[in-house]
């Protein structure tokens, strides 16, 4: 079941058009249509996160056998990595309904206590973006989460009267792209929690080719090699490029992917073979034509790539910056000599950018051909 509202969690306020692109690690209604039928039912059928996969287990089986709802379950990690996809599979493991909402759609304690309320016992309740919830119904979802108890206030002023009502026993399984935003006494009442990493390129070409088989897909070895590599370490990704691609084969080729074949369609949706795509490059080409390397400021990095500051931030950076390509400094945004060798362009002889300690690092790279360099630690 999914509360109205529950989709609105999910994009990035104020943002630019970047942000629905191929690369996007947020989902459009495209991709939740798609990903429905994609999704694994069963934790055997979960591919990648070994160490959740195998820590949920335990904890869902051991419910299972003293008859109890299991603990409550945070999941935390950057979109696209499958928080979702572990909800539902939580609520088919144990056999039990499963009711999503988001954290934007909880807007008023009124609101947390009319699906609390209507709760059958052992129910799962999804909330996605747990930590963008609103301040009355998260201090009333402590109660709820501890004693099953929800207070109703009725009446206002001094003439206000808390009704305690019982709820049956239920599991809550949050999900937040940012944990820190989350108080304390939020995080401390979930019983297990999870952070899910980045997925292995042979990781995710299991998915494709899963995804493949689902969709009808003729995919060859090499084919799905080529478009998990280039993924940024997420399924959504994953299957999204899939299915442009196998667009590409059935217009423009015989219906086959092949490598050859998602090659050429990845570079016609301006995929590189790391991964980086128009928006990546148009930062990294800025940082470094530009402003030398940087460092510099989040807003005029922004206005030079023609984006909004929170897409740069939100959409391109979290993948440069794991990618090595570029640092977050005090001063601003700095590029690593990786940054000028990716451009194919030959890294300054001394270019020094700040660590994240603050300490500066020079990079002692060849003058000419940006090759093989040394980086030394200043204090």
């Amino acid at each position: 079941m999914t509360v109205p509202g529950a989709s609105d969690a999910r994009g990035v306020s104020g943002t630019g058009d970047s942000q629905d692109g191929v690369l996007s690690a947020l989902a459009d209604a495209d991709d939740r249509v798609v990903e429905g039928a994609l999704r694994p039912k069963r934790l055997s059928e979960l591919i990648g996160q070994n160490r959740v996969r195998e820590q949920l287990s335990l904890v869902l089986e051991s419910a299972l056998r003293r008859s109890r709802v299991p603990d409550h379950v945070l999941l935390s990690g950057p979109p696209g990595l499958g928080k979702t996809t572990i909800a539902m599979i939580i609520a088919a493991e144990l056999g039990a309904p499963l009711r999503i909402t988001s954290g934007p759609a909880i807007e008023r304690a009124g609101d947390l206590a009319a699906i609390l309320s209507t709760l059958a016992e052992g129910e799962v309740v999804f909330i996605d973006e747990i930590h963008r919830v609103a301040r009355p119904a998260e201090e009333m979802l402590y109660l709820a989460m501890e004693d099953f108890r929800v207070d109703v206030v009725i009446g206002k002023g001094p003439g206000a009267t808390a009704i305690p009502l019982d709820i049956a026993p239920f599991t809550l399984v949050g999900a937040t792209t940012r944990a820190g935003l989350l108080p304390a006494a939020l995080r401390d009442r979930f019983g297990f929690t999870a952070h899910l990493d980045f997925y292995e390129p042979e990781e995710l070409g299991i998915i494709v080719r899963r995804s493949a088989g689902l969709l009808g897909v003729d995919l060859r070895e090499d084919g799905a090699d080529e478009i998990a590599g280039r993924s940024r370490g997420t399924p959504r990704i994953a299957n999204r490029l899939l299915r442009r691609v196998r667009d590409y084969a059935e217009v423009r080729g015989d219906g086959v992917v092949t490598r050859d074949c998602a090659r050429a369609a990845l570079e016609l949706y301006e995929v590189d073979e790391s991964g980086l795509d128009r928006l990546d490059l148009a930062v990294l080409g800025a940082l470094v034509s530009r402003f030398g390397g940087g460092p510099v400021g989040l807003s005029t990095l922004a206005v030079a790539v023609g984006e909004e500051a929170e897409t740069v931030e939100v959409v391109a950076e979290p993948f440069l910056v794991r990618a090595g390509l570029i640092v977050r400094t005090p001063r601003g945004r700095v590029a690593t000599p990786a940054a000028w060798q990716h451009l194919g362009l030959p890294v300054p002889r001394r270019a020094a950018w700040t660590g994240r300690a603050g300490a500066v690092i020079e990079w002692a790279g060849q003058e000419n051909d940006g090759g093989d360099g040394e980086a030394t630690l200043f204090g």
